[in-house]
This record gives C-alpha cells, structure tokens and sequence, in this order.
C-alpha cells in the first residue's frame, strides 16, 4: 500500500529564504535515497510561518529503508547541519497517509 509522508514545519518567518534553500536542497537527496518527493511548499498569503513537504513511498517498510539511507548520505547529513546551525525550522510534525485512489492527481499513486 502506497503510503505519503506529510511534514508540517513551523519555520522562523524571518529565515523564509534559508528554509527555501534546504527545500531546495532535499529535491536530489529524496529521490537519491528512494523518496518520491510530491513536493514542497512555502507559505504565500495568510499564515506566514508554516511550511510543507510531501514524500510518497510504496510501503511503510520502503519508508524506513530510506530513513536508513538518508542517515548515511553525506548530502542529506549536510542538509540537516545546515538546518541545525540556521535553526529556522522551529517545529516538525510528520503525518503518514494513503491515498483514496479516485480522489484527484495524488490519489493514483
């Protein structure tokens, strides 16, 4: 069963361009490490300090094989020093969910 990991940030509003840069960054390291990335997502209008980020895997066990890769990738361990030093992520919620399979773009994954 295809599962998509939903990541909610709470980012520092004052770092937007920081953030956006390790966003940026992650877009060769999912797919390197085995994520489907959908995608990330900055804020526009309204809310100015929640961002979001969409990877899909094939199953939960495919999820962790690349949690374990990720770990051991020098590019991922560089973007998660930068966001340490930077610190303009303030809070990381991770959601796990599957698709309804007639329900739009997303859904026939």
């Amino acid at each position: 069963m295809a599962i998509t990991c939903f990541i909610e940030y709470t980012i520092d509003p004052f770092k937007y361009d920081q953030f956006a840069k390790y966003a940026e960054n992650w877009c060769q390291i999912i797919p390197a490490c085995g994520g489907e990335l959908l995608g990330y997502f900055l804020p526009c209008e309204g809310t100015n300090n929640k961002a979001w980020g969409l990877i899909s895997f094939s199953s939960l066990a495919a999820y962790e094989s690349y949690r374990c890769r990720l770990r051991s990738d020098q590019a991922g361990a560089a973007n998660f020093r930068f966001a340490q030093q930077e610190q303009f992520i303030l809070e990381e919620k991770r959601t796990f969910l599957t698709p309804v399979t007639a329900s739009g773009k997303i859904g026939g994954l």
